[in-house]
């Protein structure tokens, strides 16, 4: 039997009059050079409520309260292909409510910043991320969303 691990992260969507801000990847080494959502890793001793708002603060200045942030849905994805199985349990929040005004606070990440409607995104898109912004846009977010399996 393989090793296995779950790895969480948390993913916000900061929402305006239609449009939902995105940044270029850069230097991750995942996905780097496509269009995404403020993101990352939930952090040991962590909800995945504050990790998106730790993200939004470290990614983009902003100030989100955990309430603020309303849940539309968890993405359970895998890369198959040999190895130990890695799976990712990915929590996706949206808000239109934060303070500050949104710009690169880690330009090391990210190459660019921008707001994009909702139903016209960017390409190239972070493939999961692009799955749940496509649902939102039609109205239609499972609670629970899978990818790679």
């Amino acid at each position: 039997m393989s090793a296995f691990s779950l790895i969480p992260a948390s993913y916000v969507a900061l929402r305006r009059s239609g449009d939902v801000l995105l940044q270029v990847r850069q230097n991750t080494g995942f996905r780097d050079g496509h269009w995404a959502l403020l993101a990352g890793h939930v952090e040991p001793e962590e909800s995945a409520h504050e990790a998106a708002a730790r993200e939004a603060y470290e990614e983009a200045g902003v100030e989100v309260r955990t309430d603020d942030l309303v849940a539309l849905t968890t993405v359970h994805r895998t890369l198959r292909g040999g190895g130990p199985i890695e799976q990712r349990c990915d929590f996706f929040f949206a808000t239109t409510r934060w303070t500050g005004e949104p710009s690169i606070r880690e330009p090391h990440k990210s190459a660019a910043m921008r707001w994009w409607p909702i139903d016209a995104l960017p390409e190239p898109m972070v493939p999961h991320e692009r799955a749940v912004l496509d649902a939102l846009a039609a109205g239609d977010v499972p609670p629970i969303m899978t990818s790679g399996f």
